[in-house]
């Protein structure tokens, strides 16, 4: 909502912009807001590393956050460490961004009402590398909810390995059956912090439906084939750096009718061939300069990092094992909750030693797409016979929020013990923006 200065149709009285947000972009120093996993940052200094010189200016991406020292993949090159104020944020929309969830979490985080760990420890598939993942609830006090700030729905932590949701946004997540949000309801270490996440607790059968065919099942098996097209893609990639790198001085043209040749996807003529290659090298090079992986967004700098930088290029991270172990563990799930009427996340023998191996890597794509087809008809099947209601029970889920916002509200007014009554975090104020 922002109004701003000028004069309305129809109305005499000035207006002025209002800024509603909890802190003015304008007031960020770039150079000291918060750097979340997986921000991109541009580096202030130059590094040496052996006899390779990393210039200032390097796009980058934060894959490891302690204290002032922060880790930075750089495609090429591999993982430097920096200083926190010899980065900046790529864009100035995740300064913003990364400011807003760093101040959200600091305030809120007392406001947790239920979590759990979740991911691969909670399956039973955890191994030496794999990292502690934490998601829950947290609940807003009575101010956050009134006056116009919006408030966040999201609280997540700098290395992003916490997340807690609203009440309401985790309700409404949870109604449209969405696998992480049941999961963490669902787990036997779910853990409620406040009698407000032993409610929501109470509660969580009202949330389970049939459809968790769909949001599970289904999902899983749209996924592995998109998985499946994306790897197609990144072959494809792979080859185009391989052939600009043996040729630097190949022709965009030259560059087409060449992955005309090699690609199976189907045209009605050569020329077409030829002319769905380029298009898809455009696309690459845009891609990859959007990522902040090539310096300008045109053919000559996909040329150029061929020529850099392409060796040490890695696997895009939607396309690595981890991600079709999780799929197929996901359309497992599915089928077992629909036939049995619970939920069983821990995975047992011999699925936990089959998905294993496809974490590692150690099963071809084209087999776990075989193995996740042979699974769909027993998720049909699961589906036609589950004794599952077809429609989570919306009225009890509303009677539920109805009974926390009333709770946050009597706490608040009582003030009451605690993060939701008189220790209540202030809530962020409407500021001016002149």
């Amino acid at each position: 909502m922002v109004y701003r200065e000028g004069t309305r149709p129809n109305d005499e009285v000035a207006y002025f912009e209002m800024d509603l947000r909890l802190r003015n972009l304008e007031r960020l120093d770039s150079r000291s807001v918060p750097l979340p996993h997986g921000t991109e940052v541009v580096t202030r200094v130059d590094r040496v590393v052996g006899e390779r010189r990393v210039p200032q200016g390097t796009v980058g991406r934060v894959t490891k956050v302690d204290g002032d020292a922060i880790d930075v993949t750089v495609v090429g090159v591999g993982i430097l460490q920096f200083a926190r104020d010899e980065l900046t944020p790529r864009r100035v929309g995740q300064a913003l961004y990364a400011h807003r969830r760093a101040e959200a979490w600091d305030a809120l985080k007392s406001c947790v009402v239920l979590e759990t760990v979740v991911g691969s420890r909670a399956w039973g598939l955890a191994d030496a590398t794999s990292d502690e993942d934490r998601r829950g609830v947290f609940a807003l006090p009575l101010p956050w909810t009134l006056g116009l700030v919006a408030a966040p729905e999201d609280l997540v932590s700098a290395d992003g390995s916490a997340t807690y949701w609203s009440t309401t946004k985790a309700a409404k997540q949870a109604l449209r059956t969405d696998p992480n949000t049941l999961e963490m309801l669902f787990l036997p270490e779910a853990t409620a912090r406040d009698p407000i996440g032993e409610w929501m607790l109470e509660a969580r059968d009202a949330f389970v439906s049939i459809e968790i065919y769909g949001t599970f099942g289904r999902y899983a098996l749209g996924q592995l084939r998109r998985l499946e097209q994306g790897l197609r893609l990144a072959e494809h990639r792979t080859v185009v750096l391989d052939w600009l790198r043996e040729d630097p001085e190949r022709t965009l043209d030259a560059l087409a009718k060449r992955l005309a040749e090699v690609s199976t996807r189907a045209a009605p003529s050569e020329a077409d061939r030829i002319h769905l290659a380029k298009q898809y090298i455009k696309q690459l090079y845009r891609s990859m300069h959007d990522q902040g992986l090539l310096d300008a967004n045109e053919f000559a700098a996909l040329v150029r990092f061929a020529r850099d930088k392409s060796a040490d290029f890695e696997l895009p991270r939607e396309l690595r094992p981890k991600n079709a172990y999780n799929l197929v563990r996901l359309l497992a799930t599915a089928t077992r909750w629909l036939c049995e009427g619970t939920p069983t996340f821990a995975v047992a023998e011999p699925l936990r030693t089959r998905l294993l191996a496809i974490k590692r890597g150690e099963v071809a794509l084209a087999d776990v797409l075989a193995e996740a087809d042979a699974m769909a008809p027993e998720l049909e099947a699961a589906r036609d016979a589950s004794r599952l209601p077809r429609r989570p029970d919306v009225a009890r889920i509303d009677v539920l929020l109805r009974r926390i916002g009333e709770e946050l509200a009597r706490r608040w007014i009582t003030r009451a013990e605690g993060p939701f009554g008189k220790d209540a975090p202030p809530a962020p104020e409407a500021i001016w923006n002149e």
